[in-house]
């Protein structure tokens, strides 16, 4: 038995759920997103609540799969979610600009990263980050899909990855990096 797959998902006022054949589709305050449903999984509306049933034992990993997408789909329409990159090293820089935000990250030539529609970037200087040495900017990303945020997310960090050394790059806020020592002089 799937436990993700047997908890029922609230249904917050204000958010309404479509059940459709082979996707679910959720309205509320933020906008409208579209979850896919695996074959052999259905929903049902029970009394302000969203319950997802399997057909049989072989699709168990598909039930909790199913629950875990229309959850992010019904906290994502009410709430949103977000998440923070740090921006690590000296000349390092990164700038929001309208629709697309523009990198400094030591290469040659200044990086343009366009957002995808859905997701807004804000920068700022926080002060609390005194434990990173070098630290420069933090990138707050928002949205209301959960998948496409944590794909920008990826795709930032990919453009330049915290080094083992110094741990300069494009980070992680809420991520562990454990650094190198280096090379000790004799």
């Amino acid at each position: 038995m799937s436990r993700v797959g047997k908890k029922p998902i609230t249904i917050p006022a204000g958010v309404t759920v479509t059940i459709k054949d082979e996707e679910l589709e959720v309205k509320g305050p933020k906008g409208t997103l579209t979850t896919p449903v695996p074959k052999g999984v259905k929903f049902s509306q029970e009394e302000g609540a969203l319950v997802a049933e399997r057909s049989g034992d072989d699709i168990a990993a598909f039930h909790g799969l199913a629950r875990a997408l229309a959850n992010n789909a019904v906290v994502g329409v009410t709430e949103g979610f977000s998440k923070q990159m740090d921006v690590v090293g000296v000349g390092y820089k990164a700038d929001v600009q309208g629709s697309k935000i523009v990198f400094s990250l030591g290469y040659s030539h200044p990086i343009e990263y366009a957002l995808p529609a859905g997701i807004e970037a804000k920068a700022e200087r926080i002060n609390t980050k005194t434990s990173i040495n070098q630290y420069q900017t933090t990138l707050t990303l928002s949205g209301i899909d959960k998948q496409k945020l944590g794909q920008v997310a990826a795709e930032l960090n990919r453009l330049r990855k915290p080094d083992a050394y110094k741990g300069k790059g494009v980070r992680y806020a809420d991520k562990l990096y454990r650094l190198k020592p280096g090379k000790t002089g004799k």
